[in-house]
């Protein structure tokens, strides 16, 4: 019974194997291969022995790179231009900067830069508290505009948040006389020492 279902098992690998795709049974298949359904054309001069050979337009004049700048190590150079206003610093760009040795079809290249994002926002308010600005977070994370258009959500993001904390703060209160319970417990089992001589004391 084996040697049949092992049978079977591989004449449906070879016919899986062996099988033809018809191309046209694909959706979207050819979908750019009319130039004239193409969104470029007749616009896009088309020049097949060179739009593949990399860059096919005069590269603009490069910017001073004058501030850390981390780019793919797929490509070979810095971008023409680029932002100079948040160079990478702090933790976040210690993350970044580790990101980016990883090839971008990588995890370890995206994880870490979303992971400094969310660093990043930490930084930013400590920054502004030790210049003595106070940040409008509610405006800053979009909740203005998001209280004008979907006032729901934000009453179910407080919600949700205001339950989180009131459980947290119900938590560690309810241990805390456990602890201070087993704190006085340990001083009423430690052994007293009792004066030898206690006249000698007075």
């Amino acid at each position: 019974m084996e040697a049949t279902a092992r049978a079977t098992d591989q004449n449906s690998m070879s016919s899986i194997e062996n099988s033809n795709i018809e191309p046209s049974g694909i959706k979207g298949w050819g979908v750019d291969a009319d130039p004239e359904n193409d969104p470029t054309y007749p616009m896009k001069v088309r020049k097949p022995e060179v739009d593949h050979a990399g860059y096919t337009w005069d590269r603009p004049q490069q910017q001073p790179i004058d501030v850390e700048v981390l780019h793919s190590n797929e490509r070979p150079n810095v971008a023409a231009t680029f932002g100079t206003s948040v160079p990478p610093s702090g933790l976040s760009g210690m993350i970044r900067r580790g990101a980016f040795k990883y090839s971008e079809n990588s995890y370890a290249h995206w994880l870490p830069l979303m992971l400094a994002d969310r660093i990043q926002v930490f930084e930013g308010v400590l920054g502004d508290l030790s210049t003595g600005r106070v940040p409008n977070i509610f405006s800053e994370l979009g909740w203005k505009a998001e209280w004008k258009h979907d006032p729901a959500r934000v009453v179910k993001k407080v919600a949700i948040g205001g339950a989180i904390a009131l459980g947290l703060y119900a938590l560690l209160r309810h241990k805390r006389p456990e602890m201070e319970g087993e704190q006085f417990r340990r001083d009423v089992s430690r052994p007293t020492v009792e004066p030898e001589n206690f006249e000698d004391m007075n």
